[in-house]
Formats: C-alpha cells, sequence, structure tokens
C-alpha cells in the first residue's frame, strides 16, 4: 500500500474522502455535512457511518465516520472508529482514499494517527488463498493508496510502523487461515528458515525427529505418534542487542491440527483445530517484525510443531511418558497435548538457551472462552514485572489480557498414582489447572503463560480482524518488546 501526506488544500483525487466526527461534533473544513448532522440521522457513535456525495469536492465519496464520545474516546475506539471505514471501502471496492483524522483533548496527535492508521491496515486484508470460481465473480478489493491529510511529518514514521506490524499480523492470519495440510512441520520449519534468508539477524536451527529422539523430547514425539508426518522444534533466534545479557523466548504451541487423539473430539469441535497452531504463527509472527523494525532486544522463537492424528500408533489415555526433563506424565486425555509439547518445548529452552524470561502463547483450553470469551486472552505469570509489562501492553494495543490465579492448592488435581503428574486435572479450573501443569516446566525463570483460545479465531469476524483467524499477540508482544528494549 501507498501511503501518503498532504494538506487538505493540496490533497490530490481519490476514490474516498474519510472524514471522522467526534458524537455532537461539528462540520470539519467547511463539508456542507451540518445538515446531516443537524437532523439527527447521524450522531456520530462509535463505528456509525454516513456517505455523502458532494459535487465540489475532488471525491465523489464522503464518508462520515462516527468515533463516539470524545472524552470516552481511546486508542482502541480510534482503530474500531477507522476499521468501519476500510470496511466500507472494501464493500465499495474502494482503492484510494484521502484520510482526515480527528483532534482530542485527551489523546496525543501522534498516538491517534498511529491508532487510526492501525485500524486502517489491520483491516484492510482478506484471505483469498482458498478462493475458486467466487473470487472472479466478485473480486476482493483492497485499499492501494492512502494519504493522510494535515498531520505532522514526523508521524509519517507512527503510519509506517503500524503498516509493517500490520504486516506481521497478515503473516499469522495467513498461516492459522491456511488448510492444515498446507502448513505441515516441514513447511512451518522452512518458512522459519526462509526468515533468516530475509533478515541476516535472524538464525533459525530446526530440530527433526532423530533430533528430538536424541534430546528425549519424549512428550513431543509421543503427541506425533499418531501422525505420518515428523514433528520438530523450531528455534529461530533474533540479535538485536548482542551487548545485553537480556534474552526473551517466546513458545508457541504449533498444533497444525488436533484430531483429539484417542479421545477424540466430535465433529463440530474437530472443525476448527487447524487453527490449532496459533501461538506457533503469532510468535514467529512477531520475531520477524522484530527484525523488520531493528528493534535492540534478542528475542527467540520456539516453536514444538506436529499433527495430533490419530492410528494405531496413537499415544493412549493411561499410559506414561517420560518428559525432556525427566518428570513422568500419565495421560489422562490425549486432546490435552497442548500443554505436553510446551512442556518439552519449556524444557528444553531452560536447558539449552539460557532466558531471562519465558512468555508461552497457546490456543489451550476451551476452559479460557468458557471464563472470558474471544475478545479476552487468559494471563497466567509467576512474576510481577513480567504480569506489569505485559499489561502495559494490553492497554496500549488492545488486545486484552485478564490475569487469572496459578491456585497451588489445584496443584493436587495433577497427582498421579503412576506417574510424577497426569496431564489433565478435570473440567473444574481447566485453564489454571494447565497453567500449573506448564509451571512445572518453568524453573524458577520469570514465565507467562497467555491462553488466548478464544482469540486466536473467532466464531466471526469483528472490529479490525475481517477473518477468524486474527493473528491475535503480534503486536502485544512487539509492544512488549519494544518497552523491554527502551530499559
Amino acid at each position: 500500500m501507498k501511503i501518503s501526506l498532504t494538506t487538505f488544500s493540496q490533497r490530490e483525487p481519490s476514490d474516498l474522502l474519510i472524514v471522522p466526527i467526534w458524537e455532537g461534533g461539528i462540520d470539519p473544513k467547511g463539508l456542507n455535512i451540518h445538515a446531516l448532522l443537524a437532523t439527527g440521522d447521524f450522531k456520530g457513535k462509535l463505528g456509525e457511518t454516513a456517505v455523502l456525495y458532494p459535487e465540489k469536492e475532488k471525491e465523489p465519496r464522503l464518508l462520515v465516520l462516527g468515533l463516539g464520545k470524545e472524552e470516552k474516546g481511546t486508542l482502541e475506539s480510534i482503530r474500531r472508529g477507522f476499521s468501519a471505514a476500510a470496511r466500507f471501502a472494501q464493500a465499495k471496492k474502494v482503492k484510494t482514499a484521502n484520510v482526515m483524522l480527528p483532534r482530542s483533548s485527551r489523546l496525543s496527535p501522534s498516538d491517534v494517527t498511529a491508532a487510526a492508521a492501525e485500524g486502517l491496515f489491520l483491516t484492510n486484508y482478506a484471505f483469498t488463498e482458498l478462493k475458486g470460481a467466487s473470487l472472479k465473480d466478485s473480486p476482493v478489493v483492497l485499499l492501494e493508496r492512502l494519504s493522510f491529510l494535515d498531520i505532522d511529518k514526523s508521524d509519517l514514521l507512527r503510519i509506517e510502523r503500524a503498516k509493517t506490524v500490520a504486516s506481521g499480523v497478515y503473516f499469522a492470519r495467513d498461516l492459522v487461515n491456511r488448510n492444515a495440510d498446507d502448513k505441515s512441520p516441514a513447511v512451518f520449519a522452512q518458512i522459519a528458515l526462509d526468515l533468516g534468508k530475509k533478515y541476516p539477524k535472524i538464525h533459525t536451527t530446526v530440530l527433526d525427529k532423530e533430533k528430538l529422539e536424541k534430546e528425549k523430547l519424549g512428550l513431543i514425539l509421543a503427541v506425533n505418534r499418531g501422525s505420518p508426518q515428523d514433528p520438530c522444534l523450531i528455534v529461530s533466534s533474533y540479535t538485536g542487542n548482542p551487548g545485553s545479557k537480556e534474552h526473551i523466548v517466546l513458545l508457541g504451541k504449533g498444533i497444525v491440527f488436533d484430531t483429539g487423539g484417542l479421545n477424540l473430539k466430535t465433529g463440530d469441535g474437530m472443525q476448527t483445530m487447524k487453527c490449532d497452531m496459533s501461538g506457533a504463527a503469532t510468535v514467529l509472527g512477531t520475531l520477524q517484525m522484530a527484525a523488520a523494525l531493528d528493534l535492540k532486544v534478542n528475542v527467540t522463537a520456539v516453536t514444538p510443531v506436529t499433527e495430533n492424528g490419530i492410528d494405531g500408533n496413537s499415544f493412549k489415555p493411561g499410559d506414561v511418558y517420560r518428559s525432556h526433563s525427566g518428570k513422568t506424565v500419565e495421560i489422562t486425555s490425549t486432546d490435552a497435548e497442548g500443554r505436553l509439547v510446551l512442556a518439552d518445548a519449556m524444557s528444553y529452552t531452560l536447558k539449552h538457551l539460557k532466558p531471562t524470561c519465558m512468555i508461552d502463547l497457546a490456543s489451550l483450553t476451551g476452559a479460557i472462552v468458557v471464563a472470558l470469551g474471544e475478545e479476552i486472552s487468559g494471563l497466567f505469570t509467576n512474576d510481577e514485572h513480567l504480569y506489569k509489562d505485559l499489561m502495559s501492553a494490553s492497554e496500549k494495543t488492545g488486545e486484552l489480557l485478564w490475569r487469572m490465579p496459578i491456585h497451588a492448592d489445584y496443584r493436587d488435581s495433577i497427582k498421579s498414582d503412576f506417574a510424577d503428574m497426569i496431564n489433565t486435572g478435570g473440567r473444574d479450573g481447566g485453564a489454571i489447572k494447565a497453567a500449573l501443569f506448564l509451571q512445572e516446566f518453568a524453573g524458577d525463570v520469570p514465565w507467562a503463560h497467555i491462553d488466548f483460545a478464544g482469540c486466536c479465531f473467532l466464531s466471526k469476524p469483528k472490529h479490525y480482524n475481517p477473518t477468524k483467524g486474527t493473528g491475535f499477540g503480534v503486536r502485544l508482544l512487539l509492544d512488549f518488546l519494544e518497552r523491554r528494549a527502551a530499559h
């Protein structure tokens, strides 16, 4: 997409002029929309739109865009407001737009500019790889040029950053939305290796099945037993600050398809399980954006990638498997496989990568969706500094987190008569018990677990997430990394 800055008076003709207005606001720039405001047909509520067809402007369409009450305005409400403009543009097959920006007494102009750009860029996405004849009959048209009016030239960097970050979100969305067969462990590994070709500061190592066996990553190997595709553990490191001892490790669950194993999911429950690698997609998307933005931080993405398939060789409920850490796990459900592969990945990280903190992301439990729905992810952590930094990033990006307890008394529910622990502890408090299981493999390192099962793949598109796969977490983690880089 082409981006430019100009003034209102010197703007070039385009397909659309976007005019944002706070609720109860006035006609800006004398655009003759006072009649629309006077009738009350348009009030300026958040996401409300009205279309005018002026005769004497440089655009054939003028989109009046509601932002809600100014005194309640936030960066997230601005994102959502401009998201409505991008949805309108796509519906009307608009390719070019001139963009006016609102003024706020509460928010800085540069933050407003960045939020508006994020709302436009994040919404200006379509996943069409799997479309056939329908795409020819009804082609998808996205915005190709945006010209921002009457803003400071220094804000161009904020807009360009928003555009770059959006590309990382697109990367994660594309991976999540693709067919499971098109993102096998081997394909995932090649995608990670290709990042090193594009960004010299990224180095990737892939542990294939033979190396997993040598390293005794028994839980990853157990989950993989029912799949015809070999598993892998991908370790991709970006070194942006060689002089720093800080090393942040992001771990992403990479189950490319989850049948549930012998504890087979229902048909409906299996329908969306190509999204079960969302954690891996998010951390790889974050890593490459850290490189694209040249962040002064050292970060590694660790992704255990396998299918949880089913055949005569599948790992079995009731059997005990030895983890990389040496702890043994009795399998009470083969459908609780994500915590198993993450446990081995965490142990490997502690042994080989010397992390100063670990953050794992996973579409881990249905329990977190029951508790928090599709707009909020559960955050579990053993470290207050990590908690504060992640929550600050959440507030800034609008990717919402809610702190959940790691209730030690529930630890008894994952005790085993045969092994060191079991992998599930019952339906009640399921997300908490999953976090307790993972905590057993976190050692003494500051650690956070983000269960985003509801946020990574929506039941239907919403706001600036125009497809089911959202890329949730890329913006959150990038903001977190930037905060750490600034320390």
